[in-house]
């Protein structure tokens, strides 16, 4: 029997970012043999329950459809729904599915009174560069080599684990970018992402010696609003990637912090003493000095207004069109400190003010419900929701993936139902809007490549397919798309091969461009909802939804059995025929009006348009 939904899609919240005072409307699906025969909707203004009955707004030949209207009392607000009648008789909705029982708020459908992100960020695809191993431009060979790293040539191994790890450079610059541009966006990729640019000792970045400059070895400055240029002149975005939770040790801040304990930047980081050189570094790490966000000084200069790091280069000449935040879970949190929220709103208020359109996106590892919804982060770069949950179901049982020495295994394979479990409680604990605007990443720079992962290029194909139909927005780090490999973050860190185009992989490339092109033409994948078809062992099927369009996706990691769906489930009736838009299968059509059946033959990815 079909199942009653809601989630936080157009469908069934047309306003998702309501004004406080207001009431919003929320609509409930509700198939018709599921027999309800009274729908509630329970919220929570001031704290105290609220139930408000709901009304039948409309009806189809498979569904009944139930208004229900929610008071906006407070700036987050979250809400369930009370079905009663029919078979299953007592039974609440909540973000987790249907229960028999009360269970806890946390699974509540939410959404928040503060202003919503961007309308672009929703629509975007964003690809990941790592400059140093992106692309090497003529400029590159005048450049002197600084004395910290150890020049390698762009066809030479990475160092993985050796003493130059951080240090080995390859010369990737910003006019390498600017010479490839062609291939991100022939790719279908609109918004462009890199990791840090600002001066470090280490190949990466993340240890900033100065906020106010670009690297010289990038280039400069003048190879920044170069690039700016061009990517604008395409229509397309750029964000850059800021350290708020720490410096370099050989930042000037840092410098003078060590250097005179009395000067204003002392206050910029944890010291164990007035008169100490102790300090608190980002996981023990000497190089990376954390930051102390009880500091006025600090927040004025890193995080406030159009003179601040945050705010000056989304001005000309640069336009950033925003900021990935790194390590943002662990950004002013340290003991009894947590920061984290003033930081990210003061974050926000600056994109505001100084930005056009500007977004802001957290790298969160781990369940970052607890920090989205207000008026701070945006979304997250969701590990959690996604990577983790799609991994754990695609992997190969004899990857090569790094597990770092110390931790538990990696999480092993796990069948369809686990995933799916994992991604629904998940998007039960935010509003939706905040996993919309979150980027759905299958790797970045700090993991393995997904070929890795998950083994050959069929299986890489289902990943994609995932990637880019799933909601959030699609976040490709450079390399995958033509089937690079790496079995963790600084072994996947590899130059881009531009020179060995036999080494790459022309199918999967294909693939990304087609499945690019799907998601950009589809409001469905863009704006739509999530219902669950089937979740069993090496199968997932789902539904997008939005007003005008309905898509049917089916992933299989291995040959199962054929899918048989109820067709009334899938709203098809007895004439109806759904054509494949993905996967080059056959049309679906509904068998006498009962059933309609989906190809077992894995692995497989394949998605249809329904009527």
């Amino acid at each position: 029997m079909s199942l009653p939904h809601h989630d936080g899609s157009l469908l069934y919240v047309p306003e998702d970012a309501p004004e406080l005072g207001r009431t919003a409307t929320v609509f409930v699906r509700v198939p018709r043999e599921d027999g309800a025969t009274e729908v509630h909707v329970r919220s929570t203004p001031d704290a105290e329950v609220k139930l408000s009955r709901g009304v039948v707004d409309r009806t189809t030949e498979t569904e009944t459809w139930w208004r229900c209207e929610v008071p906006v009392r407070n700036p987050g607000a979250h809400y369930r729904f009370l079905l009663q009648g029919g078979p299953r008789g007592y039974r609440w909705l909540t973000g987790t599915g249907l229960h028999q029982h009360e269970v806890s708020d946390a699974m509540d459908f939410r959404f928040t009174a503060a202003p919503p992100p961007p309308e672009w960020t929703r629509d975007a695809f964003v690809y990941q560069v790592f400059p140093d191993r992106f692309a090497r431009s003529a400029a590159a060979d005048e450049r002197q080599v600084p004395a910290w790293a150890a020049p390698a040539r762009w066809d030479d191994p990475v160092d993985a684990h050796g003493p130059t790890v951080a240090t080995q450079l390859y010369g990737g610059d910003l006019d390498g970018i600017l010479a490839h541009l062609d291939h991100i966006a022939g790719l279908g990729a609109d918004t462009l992402y890199l990791t840090p640019f600002f001066p470090a000792e280490s190949n990466h970045r993340y240890n900033a010696t100065d906020f106010g400059a670009v690297d010289p070895i990038l280039g400069g400055d003048e190879a920044l609003a170069r690039l700016s240029r061009a990517v604008h002149g395409r229509g397309m975005r750029l964000m850059g990637d800021l350290t708020t939770n720490h410096s370099g040790d050989t930042h000037r801040w840092f410098r003078s912090a060590l250097a005179d304990p009395r000067a204003s930047e002392r206050a910029f980081y944890y010291f164990a003493g007035p008169e100490s050189d102790e300090y608190e570094m980002w996981l023990g790490y000497p190089s990376l000095p954390k930051f102390d966000f009880a500091s006025a000084e600090l927040r004025r200069r890193l995080l406030k207004g159009p003179e601040s790091v945050a705010g000056r280069w989304l001005l000309p000449p640069f336009h950033l069109d925003g900021w990935r935040i790194d390590v943002a879970n662990m950004t002013g949190r340290r003991a009894t400190d947590d920061y984290n929220a003033e930081v990210a709103r003061e974050l926000r208020a600056t994109l505001a003010e100084v930005g056009d359109q500007a977004a802001l996106i957290a790298e969160h590892s781990f369940d970052a419900s607890a920090d989205l919804g207000g008026e701070g982060w945006q979304g997250v770069m969701d590990y959690s929701a996604f990577t983790t949950p799609v991994r754990s179901w695609l992997r190969d049982p004899g990857t090569q993936e790094h597990r770092p020495p110390g931790l538990p295994p990696l999480v092993p394979r796990l069948p369809a139902e686990a995933a799916a479990a994992t991604i629904r409680e998940h998007y039960a604990r935010r509003p939706w809007r905040a996993t919309a605007t979150s980027w759905s990443i299958l790797a970045s720079h700090d993991t393995a490549h997904i070929r890795t992962i998950v083994g050959t290029r069929e299986m890489q194909e289902v990943a994609a397919g995932l990637l880019f139909t799933m909601p959030g927005v699609p976040m490709v780090f450079a390399g995958d798309e033509i089937g690079l490999t790496g079995t963790f973050g600084e072994d996947a860190r590899i130059p881009f091969p531009w020179n060995r185009q036999d080494t790459w992989d022309f199918q999967t490339l294909a693939t990304y461009r087609e499945l690019a092109a799907l998601r950009r033409g589809s409001e469905a994948l863009r704006h739509g909802g999530l219902r669950w078809v089937a979740t069993s062992g090496d199968t997932l099927a789902y539904l997008r939804e939005a007003p005008g369009e309905r898509l049917l996706v089916l992933a299989l990691r291995a040959p199962a059995l054929p899918l048989r769906l109820p067709a009334r489930g899938l709203g098809m009736l007895d004439a109806d025929e759904a054509p494949n838009v993905f996967g080059g299968g056959a049309a679906l059509s509904a068998r006498g009006g009962t059933e309609v059946v989906l190809p077992g033959d894995g692995p497989t990815f394949q998605v249809w348009r329904l009527p």
